[in-house]
Parts: C-alpha cells; sequence; structure tokens
C-alpha cells in the first residue's frame, strides 16, 4: 500500500515531504503558496489551485470544511454533502469527524442532525457513524 499510512497520515513520509515542500517555497518566495496563489490566480483557476493545496496540506480538514460549507447558514448544498459523505464513509470518515470537532466546535454528528430531515438525515447518519 505504497503512499497510504494510515489515521494518522501527518505522520507519513509523503506529507513529511509535502509540508517540506511548501516550507522551501515559503523560504524562497518570503510568501506562503495560499498568498502566491491569490495574488497571481483568480476565479475558478485560483479556487481549484486553493483547494488542491488545502487537500494537500490536511485532507480531513478539506472535507471537514467543505461538509461545514455545505449545511452551514440558510438552505443545505446537499450535491456537496452527499457527495463529501458518500465518498468519504468508509475511507477517513473518523478524521474528518475530528477535524470538524475542532475547526468549528460541534460535531458533524449534531450538525447533520440539525441541518436535515426524514430518511435522508437517517442515511447521512449511518454515514458519519457516530457522535463525538
Amino acid at each position: 500500500m505504497r503512499g497510504r499510512c494510515g489515521r494518522h497520515s501527518v505522520l507519513c513520509p509523503v506529507n513529511r515531504r509535502r509540508r517540506r515542500v511548501f516550507d522551501e517555497y515559503k523560504r524562497i518566495s518570503k510568501k506562503d503558496i495560499e498568498q502566491s496563489i491569490k495574488s497571481e490566480t483568480s476565479g475558478s483557476f485560483e479556487d481549484a489551485l486553493l483547494a488542491i493545496v488545502k487537500c494537500m496540506r490536511n485532507k480531513s480538514a478539506y472535507f471537514a470544511e467543505r461538509l461545514y460549507k455545505s449545511m452551514k447558514g440558510l438552505g443545505t448544498d446537499d450535491n456537496t454533502l452527499i457527495r463529501v459523505m458518500v465518498s468519504r464513509a468508509e475511507i477517513d470518515m473518523l478524521d474528518i469527524r475530528e477535524n470538524f470537532k475542532r475547526l468549528y466546535g460541534k460535531s458533524l454528528y449534531s450538525f447533520i442532525k440539525g441541518d436535515t430531515s426524514g430518511d435522508y438525515k437517517k442515511v447521512l447518519l449511518i454515514l458519519c457513524g457516530g457522535d463525538d
């Protein structure tokens, strides 16, 4: 299983190399990669590059943020909510739940419970895997 380091992937050699690349970029350019992307690009291209960097830095935190944004405020972005929950349920949902709670102070489970209803809510809560 090359490239996979389990639940605590921050300890993974691949992630250490990525972090070194970002650190070296900052040392050379005197600003981090996100600042450079924001100052040199715009629109959908900028959004895509920033998403790639966020995902490379911490994939679980990236998906926690996507889930939060899909449910915050009025209405729900059902397409994003369903896509992330279904695609990550058997991969790294525990890590996503941990990051969600750390970033937003509330469990993903409780957020889903308060934002959805009916069978839709039941399925999403099952995919979530429990309350933290």
